[in-house]
Formats: structure tokens, C-alpha cells, sequence
């Protein structure tokens, strides 16, 4: 996938978060693995062990003590138990860590002899990270957004592209733009801007803003407590913030801070007249916006996807494992037929096997979403119906069906699976993660992929925070001996007993 997942969050072979709204709480699985706990997990994999194992189904399931669904659970036979001489009421006694560690062991070893990669994602950036508990035995349906989860493009060529385009469009506008190159190192997602300062700020997770940088300069503590003070960040104004919500945001905000340093220099007063911050946001957002809309940018990428996308010949073959396993797959996009269509059989067909077509992962494929409509409100349902994108009316979406516009309570009805029986997978914090689960309950999991560089270096420093940990619980034991000392020279000092009788009758030396 394209990166960090957010399960709750890459092919979920990066790095992953689930099923969060807000801030994440992370504990790790592994990339490839997701594959390997749905098929595991999926009731039609119980397999010799339906024996032993009878599976909750949904007639029969309930909630358990955490809050979530129970279908899907294994539960252990009665008639298993006596067949081992108990009946059902008794406890099994015995080393139970012991005998999982053993077993651990055992299993790990036999995939090391396999030349299977172990599955934990304790040494790998790839992934996937739960947020809240999510039985996957509970999940009928995945839905994957494709651009930045499943299409994992080169953010250098594909953001460096957007950027081109916005800049010639500028300078046709009169913007002074010579000099100016991309920077993706400057802007991250989840950073807000200021369009009233021209600044780009990081809040915490109460809205009070903790960085600040104006234009490309960044500001310094002080400078950021007198202008913000105890100013909260209110994403609910979006006349004045802005938040990175994509990686698509990363070409658009590096435009615009540029542009605010040249706008202080005063160089585009004299270019194209009197603008503040808020409406130098504007002149680049229109630029940029022009930039899609006139097809130049999808046309170039389509035409060469390969200088854009950076396959994962794992990823169609985990897609195509967790249909196998009996999972519904969705794909939801607001891209349109055609750019779906080129670069889906670039990155996919060519990894799966015995002629399959990425069209044959899906149970259903919706295109032109006007995602995060789509979640919201109903829009009219239109089938694709040939190969040039030609489409007609209908107003029920069937399996195998390839679909524009719609909505996602058409999805859920069409399939006769409702809220969080359904995954969702996306890049887009608001759009596909907050949307999806707000108005229809769905479980949501966030590509992350900026993660990765910051989980490889928390692999490489494991040793030395360690070791600094070490140090701070000898320095903890040392600060409260000296606490206590000092506490008894006070209490002498003062003519009164000390903590103890030894304490009061030592010597001061």
C-alpha cells in the first residue's frame, strides 16, 4: 500500500493506524501480515480446526466487554474439552506462559526453515498499528481508497509535477516565481496554515500552537507566544485554517510559503497589485486547481506512469489473498475511469497471476466518488458500462460492477453490510478516515507513510533509549535518597524528629 497504516493506519505493507479519529495509541502487527490475519482470522479458514472450533455468525453474535462485535469468533467445542477428560466447567492448570513461549518458539523457528519472513513489525517500518481493538473475524468488507494508499507514488515526481504546473501558472498571472525549486522537506501533513499570518503552524492536541513558521523562515518560541498566545487553532474556520489534510497538500503549501517570503519582499505588489496573506492563498490554490482541472498534470502521469508510481508486487497478491479468504473488496476513488483504469492495470496486473485483471480484485468499483460527499449525502448512481467510459443510469450496485458517483449507504445496502462490519483504508485524514467513520460507523485505517522514516529510526535507537532509561531509573533512585537526606537535615534543622529514629540521631557529616 503507500504507506504508514493507520489500522484502526502500507500495501499494508507500510506502515499502518486503525481504526482512529483523532490521536493514535500505536501497537504493532506487520505489513504482508494483514494478509495473514485475515485469512487466519476469516471464518472460512477455520478449516480441520472446525473440529475443535464452532465460529459465532452474525444471527447469533453480540458485543463483548470491549464494545466490539463478536461475530466471527472461535469458540471451543464442549465436546473437544471432554474428550480431554474435562467438562467444560473446569480451568486448564499448568506454565501457560511457559507453554506459549514454547509454542512461539516452535512457530518461529518453522517459518525461519520456510524462509518465511517473521511477521513481526517490531523491526519493520511496514507495519500496520492499532489504535483501538479491532477483531478482523468482524470485518466482511474492505474498502480502499487508491490514490496514495494503493497507488504509491513517487511524492518527489508527482508533487514536483504539481508544483511545476502551479508555478507556470503563477507566472502567467503575473507572479514573480524565477528562482524558486520544490521542497517536499518543508511542509508534512498534519501541519495547518494560517492564511490571515501567512503562517504554517503545528498544534498540539488541544489546538494550541507550539511551532510556527512564517513563509520559509521558521519562527522562534517567543515569537510564537506573542503572536498565538493561548489562541487555539479552530479547523471549524476555514476562512482562515487550512490543515494538510493529503499528500496532495505537500506541492500547494510549499507554493504558498514561498510565495509569502517573496509577498514580505515585496515583490509581487509590484507584479500584480496589493494582496494580503489570505489572498495570496487563493491566487495559488487558483493556479493549482487550474492545473487539474485543465487534465495537463493526469495526461503527463498517464503517459509515463512509470516515471510516478512505485509498484509493490506485493500488494495485488494481499488484496488478492484477502478475497481468497472471504473478504469483500471495494474500490472507492475520486479519480476518474480512465486515470483509474490506466494506472490500476500499471501497478496491478502485471503481479497477479493466470491472466487477472485488477478489475477481478474488486467486488465493487466506484469512481468519481466526491469523497467526502459520498459518505455524506446521496448523489445519483451511474454504471461505467464500456471500455471508454461511457455510463448509464442505474440505481443498485451488483457484484462485479464497476460504478461512478453514488454513495456509500448505496454500498452498504447493495451489499447488505452496515457500518462496522466495513473497513475502510485511506490516505486522506478527513475525507476518507474521519468522514467514513462519523457519518456511518465504518472502521477506518490511515496510510501513514511519513511514519516509516520516524519508526525505523526509533528500530535504530532501540539500543540507546534503552540505555538512557537505564540511566534515568539509577538517576531516580539516586534523586530520592538525596530527597530523603535533604528532608531529614530540614526536619533537624528545625529542632523536630526525622523521618525515622536512625535518621534523627545521624550525624549531620
Amino acid at each position: 500500500m503507500a504507506a504508514a497504516a493507520y489500522l484502526g493506519n502500507p500495501v499494508l505493507t507500510r506502515v499502518a493506524l486503525l481504526g482512529c479519529t483523532s490521536k493514535p495509541q500505536l501497537t504493532s502487527l506487520t505489513a504482508r501480515k494483514m494478509t495473514l490475519c485475515l485469512c487466519a482470522m476469516d471464518s472460512k479458514s477455520v478449516g480441520v480446526g472446525g473440529d475443535v472450533f464452532s465460529v459465532t455468525s452474525s444471527a447469533k453474535s453480540g458485543v463483548d466487554y470491549l464494545g466490539q462485535s463478536t461475530k466471527g469468533d472461535m469458540n471451543l467445542k464442549l465436546e473437544h474439552l471432554e474428550a480431554f477428560g474435562a467438562d467444560g466447567e473446569e480451568t486448564l492448570e499448568g506454565p501457560i506462559e511457559e507453554v506459549a513461549r514454547l509454542e512461539a518458539q516452535e512457530a518461529e523457528d518453522l517459518l525461519s526453515d520456510l524462509g518465511i519472513p517473521s511477521p513481526s513489525s517490531r523491526n519493520s517500518p511496514q507495519g500496520i498499528f492499532c489504535s483501538r481493538t479491532l477483531n478482523l473475524r468482524s470485518i466482511s468488507v474492505i474498502g480502499y481508497d487508491m490514490d496514495y494508499t494503493l497507488m504509491h507514488y513517487n511524492v518527489m515526481a508527482w508533487e514536483g509535477r504539481a508544483y511545476d504546473y502551479c508555478m507556470e501558472n503563477l507566472r502567467n498571472m503575473g507572479f514573480p516565481v524565477d528562482g524558486l525549486a520544490f521542497d517536499p522537506d518543508l511542509v508534512i501533513r498534519g501541519l495547518v496554515i494560517d492564511k490571515e499570518r501567512g503562517n504554517l503552524v503545528k498544534a498540539d492536541r488541544f489546538g494550541y500552537i507550539k511551532r510556527a513558521m512564517h513563509g520559509t523562515n521558521m519562527l522562534s518560541t517567543q515569537d510564537v507566544s506573542e503572536i498565538y498566545g493561548r489562541e487555539l487553532v479552530d479547523l471549524r474556520k476555514e476562512n482562515r485554517w487550512e490543515f494538510l489534510n493529503t499528500l496532495f497538500s505537500v506541492s500547494e503549501a510549499v507554493a504558498y510559503m514561498q510565495m509569502v517570503d517573496r509577498l514580505d519582499d515585496g515583490a509581487i505588489e509590484a507584479a500584480v497589485g496589493p494582496l494580503d496573506y489570505k489572498g495570496l492563498y487563493k491566487a495559488v490554490g487558483k493556479a493549482l486547481f487550474r492545473a487539474h482541472v485543465e487534465g495537463q498534470l493526469k495526461s503527463e502521469i498517464m503517459s509515463n506512469p512509470e516515471l510516478f508510481v512505485e509498484p509493490d508486487p506485493v500488494l495485488p497478491l494481499t488484496l488478492l489473498d484477502q478475497k481468497e479468504a472471504g473478504k469483500k473488496l471495494l474500490l472507492i476513488t475520486n479519480s476518474d475511469y480512465h486515470y483509474t483504469d490506466k494506472m490500476m492495470q500499471h501497478s496491478f496486473n502485471r503481479f497477479l497471476p493466470n491472466d487477472m485483471g485488477w478489475r477481478d480484485l474488486f467486488d465493487i468499483v466506484i469512481v468519481s466518488a466526491r469523497k467526502p460527499e459520498f459518505f455524506q449525502t446521496s448523489h445519483p448512481l451511474y454504471e461505467v458500462v464500456t471500455g471508454e467510459g461511457l455510463m448509464r443510469p442505474c440505481f443498485k450496485a451488483v457484484t462485479g460492477g464497476l460504478y461512478s458517483g453514488g454513495s456509500a449507504q448505496m454500498i452498504e445496502n447493495s451489499l447488505n453490510i452496515h457500518g462496522d462490519e466495513i473497513l475502510y483504508v485511506g490516505d486522506h485524514i478527513y475525507t476518507d478516515v474521519s468522514q467514513s467513520k462519523v457519518h456511518l460507523r465504518w472502521r477506518t485505517a490511515l496510510i501513514l507513510r511519513e511514519l516509516e522514516e520516524e519508526y525505523s529510526a526509533l528500530i535504530s535507537s532501540r539500543g540507546h533509549r534503552a540505555s538512557l532509561i537505564e540511566l534515568i531509573n539509577q538517576k531516580e533512585v539516586v534523586g530520592d535518597l538525596f530527597n530523603q537526606l535533604r528532608l531529614a537535615l530540614q526536619r533537624r534543622s528545625q529542632g523536630r524528629p526525622a523521618q525515622t529514629l536512625a535518621a534523627t540521631n545521624m550525624d549531620d557529616d
